[in-house]
């Protein structure tokens, strides 16, 4: 393994400060927890055994549809996003892959690339293919869609761009497949939303066709945007019915920030498990529509009632339940590191919390049709304050005890603005 980008001299240093506070808080958590039955032990097991990866893209500031305003030392290639990867990792401890997006992190040698990965401590999550924008020297315009266009051999294109997807993945090591499209129309009657469905379902059976054995293809869905009148997978329902038709290797995934208002997706999460097709998340937050704001900033006891859910999933598995977890934001003002090790503790935070809800009880309640004891089940566990949990994870696991104090003091993002070409101003999120 190469020299991690954040010296473990510092990391030890801090961590020897925070130690013993930590250890009082740690006992004096279990010893409360002792009282219900709970082992702090067992918890924190759980929590060193949970994982979320981190998106390539996500180390680089985002924007709105109107600007771009870059950070000094952003990243400008697959390589020094890696790095800033790495770093979140490296604090962190529950960020080991990466989850790439083609063909911006296009290179000559993806061997070579994950060989570059694997020194830094980083593995691979699911490709995610782009046919929602045209490239440079792309034949065919993805103007009036992608799997669904008119044009067959438009949609032969973006089927061709899946599979070398796969391909790549295959030399990274991934066995998922992330299909997003952005194909919709802005206004009635610009499409017939009938036949648009059947091109998607046409040119998406191609793709699954190319899957390996062991791969899934992972279905993404999205109320609006690029489009504002219809989008051909835009919610759930036509997910699940989507994947049903591609086959068993096809599931849906569930983005945060992906729906309506108020809309209840911890049901979501409960319905799409009931017929096997839950297939991962991308975890964000959400005050408008997709804000793609830091995860749990807005809502945190919503995330903590989806994870209530998988657990719940979990212990009744069906079809292999195995959901692949991606953070999914857009820092738009904001230290993109700094975000994403926020985030990362907040994901973990909320599966912790569902890890400590009593399940007999809750189940006796529900069956009992006792409203209030089914409620406070989840409240109670809800209101633990899992901090010294997480930290003593991360303790043991060579990470900080306090990622944001490490990751300031090691000045990483003052270093970088010295050594990386600058990101000139932009418009949009890419």
């Amino acid at each position: 393994m190469t020299e991690l980008p954040i010296s473990a001299d510092l990391i030890a240093e801090r961590n020897a400060l925070h130690a013993e506070a930590l250890e009082e808080d740690y006992a004096a958590l279990g010893r409360k927890l002792s009282r219900t039955g709970i082992d702090i032990d067992a918890i924190k097991d759980r929590v060193a055994g949970f994982s979320v990866a981190v998106p390539s893209w996500g180390a680089g500031r985002g924007g709105t549809r109107f600007a771009k305003f870059p950070i000094a030392g952003e990243p400008t290639n697959i390589h020094e996003k890696l790095e800033d990867c790495a770093v979140i990792q490296q604090l962190s401890r529950v960020t080991p892959r990466v989850s790439p997006h083609f063909p911006w992190d296009k290179v000559s040698d993806f061997t070579a690339l994950r060989e570059e990965a694997a020194a830094l401590g980083l593995g691979w999550d699911a490709v995610n293919s782009n046919t929602f924008q045209d490239q440079v020297g792309q034949a065919h315009t993805y103007a009036n869609g992608s799997l669904s266009a008119q044009d067959a051999a438009t949609r032969q294109q973006a089927v061709d761009h899946n599979i070398e997807c796969i391909e790549i993945g295959r030399q990274l090591g991934s066995t998922d497949l992330t299909v997003w499209v952005g194909d919709g129309t802005n206004f009635p009657g610009q499409q017939d939303l009938g036949r648009s469905l059947d091109r998607y379902l046409e040119a998406a059976s191609k793709i699954y066709a190319a899957l390996p054995d062991d791969w899934r293809m992972l279905l993404e869905h999205k109320m609006f945007e690029p489009a504002f009148y219809s989008t051909v997978i835009s919610d759930w329902g036509s997910s699940i019915l989507a994947a049903q038709e591609l086959g068993p290797k096809a599931k849906c995934l569930v983005d945060l920030g992906h729906h309506a208002p108020n809309v209840n997706i911890e049901q979501i999460v409960a319905r799409l498990h009931r017929f096997g097709k839950l297939g991962g998340f991308h975890f964000n937050d959400s005050k408008y529509g997709d804000d793609d704001l830091d995860s749990g900033s807005i809502n945190p006891h919503q995330l903590f009632l989806v994870f209530n859910e998988l657990v719940e999933a979990e212990l009744n598995p069906r079809d292999g339940f195995n959901p692949s977890y991606m953070i999914d934001q857009s820092h738009n003002v904001t230290d993109p590191i700094e975000s994403m090790l926020s985030s990362a503790e907040t994901i973990t935070q909320c599966f912790a919390k569902a890890q400590l809800v009593d399940r007999a009880a809750l189940h006796a309640a529900q069956e009992a049709n006792d409203t209030m004891m089914a409620f406070q089940a989840l409240r109670r566990a809800y209101n633990v304050d899992v901090a010294p949990i997480l930290a003593k994870a991360r303790m043991e696991a060579g990470g900080a005890i306090d990622v944001l104090e490490a990751y300031r003091l090691s000045q990483y993002r003052g270093r970088k603005a010295q050594e990386r070409k600058a990101v000139g101003l932009g418009a949009g999120i890419v």
